[in-house]
């Protein structure tokens, strides 16, 4: 019987796809991004994953991520993704979180295993800052997505430091926000250094808050996925 995973160890090896199949990886976030990087990290040979995100799939969502369709708007996103990781590698240990990432559920969702990869795909910005903050102060690596709204040239999507990014709104406040903890450096990022286009964004306000809906388009959230899915893997098969 062919292996569906005979063509990744052709490339990598016996040794290296064994390196990711001893691998567990955490994944925070299942929209545009976090969604597809799981995916890779399945298709890649990751033998453990815990999938985290308590929403459902809306309308809105269907032009950039991989769980929404007209069959699953409703459903929770970790549900489909998960269905579709298992239809994918049937011996994956796959560990499902349907709660919100909020600080103070952070600390205990970090302890309840030992992972070999974080890969934070948090679009809230206060969420975002402290599940960095404890990932760092529990030496996880961790690659963390940042705004791939409003841009749209994949060829400017690149992996740094948080310290070297720019031309990216979500990067300087949650820079700024690290900075007061005393973080300057220390994880990698995947970002775009695209300029975005001013009237991408739209403000909705009504009679209690306010709220911005930006502008996205299929690939970009996609292709930040595989940015992060790449490093980890890398790095994983490097160690």
């Amino acid at each position: 019987m062919e292996s569906w995973q005979e063509r990744t160890e052709l490339l990598i090896g016996k040794e290296k796809l064994k390196k990711l199949s001893d691998s567990h990886v955490l994944i925070a976030g299942l929209g545009g991004v976090g969604a597809i990087a799981a995916e890779m990290l399945c298709r890649a040979g990751i033998g453990c994953l815990t999938i985290v995100d308590p929403d459902i799939v809306h309308a809105s969502n269907r032009n950039r991520q991989i769980p929404a369709l007209i069959s699953t708007e409703g459903k929770y996103k970790v549900d489909i993704v998960g269905n579709r990781l298992m239809d994918i590698n049937p011996n994956l240990n796959l560990k499902i979180v349907k709660d919100y990432i909020i600080d103070e559920k952070i600390p205990e969702l970090l302890s309840i295993a030992t992972y070999n990869y974080v890969v934070d795909a948090i679009d809230t910005l206060s969420p975002k800052v402290f599940f960095i903050q404890k990932c760092l102060e529990m030496n996880y690596q961790i690659i963390s997505s940042l705004g791939a709204g409003r841009k749209f040239d994949p060829s400017l999507i690149k992996v740094s430091d948080i310290s070297e990014t720019y031309n990216c709104k979500l990067a300087y406040y949650l820079r700024k926000r690290l900075h007061k903890l005393g973080i300057y450096t220390g994880f990698k990022v995947v970002f775009s250094s695209e300029e975005v286009n001013e009237g991408s964004m739209e403000i909705i306000k009504d009679e209690k808050n306010k709220k911005s809906i930006v502008g996205t388009i299929s690939y970009m959230p996609a292709v930040f996925g595989c940015f992060m899915a790449s490093v980890v893997i890398r790095e994983l098969i490097e160690k």
